[in-house]
């Protein structure tokens, strides 16, 4: 690992950590030669299975549009950051141990509902209106009445 301040290789790890619920790896880092201590983060990358869209087009599996939609749909309430960091990595565990190299978008939406639903009830409608475009008052009042079930 390269010192961020004078560019040497030479560091050593002082503090090793899991954080993210043992998704991630935090490590304290000193420079042999300036002294200067730095974090670095790692983290495992593993492939995720590539998105089957409703017109039949593929893209590679997007985090950051997930993440978009369901901050979206989370806007202004009271759920934390930790809850929501777990359940992102939850939805994206349970894609992973599918082992399809791709998935249909819908079950993408369908596995973020489920999510949102555990989250916040409000959350969960807000995604669930956009999500499945809703046409009228009369099925957004049936998917509030199956959430009261």
């Amino acid at each position: 690992m390269h010192c961020p301040f004078c560019g040497i290789q030479d560091t050593k790890v002082i503090d090793s950590r899991l954080v993210s619920d043992g998704h991630q790896v935090r490590r304290r880092r000193e420079c042999n030669q300036c002294k200067e201590r730095f974090t670095t983060f790692e983290s495992a990358e593993l492939v995720m299975p590539r998105v089957i869209k409703s017109d039949g087009s593929r893209e590679p599996f997007n985090e950051d549009k997930l993440l978009g939609g369901v901050h979206r749909a989370l806007e202004k309430r009271p759920v934390s950051t930790e809850a929501i960091d777990k359940a992102i990595n939850h939805l994206k565990s349970q894609l992973r141990a599918t082992g399809e190299r791709e998935v249909p978008s819908k079950m993408v939406g369908e596995l973020v509902m489920e999510a949102l639903k555990n989250l916040d009830k409000v959350a969960y409608v807000r995604f669930a209106s956009v999500y499945r475009s809703f046409k009228d008052l009369k099925e957004f009042g049936e998917e509030i009445a199956k959430l009261e079930k």
